[in-house]
């Protein structure tokens, strides 16, 4: 799966780094597979700018079993309703994208449900 970042338009590239490394760890500490930092990482140093799709992009692996994806999930939702500006999460999966960010929880709960059911095997 794909989990890309693409936080509030007036964060800087640092912050988005610190941002993603922060929600890198937090997905680390689920029983997945692995999380990596998508192609392409961070600038270099020194460089000007970077692609913030790119920047905030990771890739995490894990088994279809066990309710991993529905604790994925939850880690990703409770980390953006902790976070004071209004960034998006997008999840990615055979092509197949949600988009995550500050909705009623009614509707979060549709739409989370839904792509659940596309992606669970269920």
């Amino acid at each position: 799966m794909r989990v890309e970042l693409r936080p509030d338009a007036d964060v800087d590239i640092d912050l988005h780094d610190r941002l993603t490394r922060g929600l890198h760890g937090e997905l680390n500490e689920l029983d997945v597979e692995w999380v990596r930092t998508a192609a392409g990482g961070p600038a270099p140093e020194g460089a000007r700018s970077a692609d913030p799709v790119t920047v905030g992009a990771l890739l995490v692996a894990f088994s279809a079993s066990g309710g991993v994806f529905t604790s994925l999930v939850g880690v990703l939702k409770d980390w953006l309703d902790r976070q004071s500006a209004r960034h998006r999460i997008v999840l990615t999966i055979d092509g197949d994208s949600i988009e995550l960010d500050r909705v009623t929880d009614a509707e979060r709960r549709e739409l989370i449900g839904a792509f659940l059911q596309r992606h669970s095997g269920e």
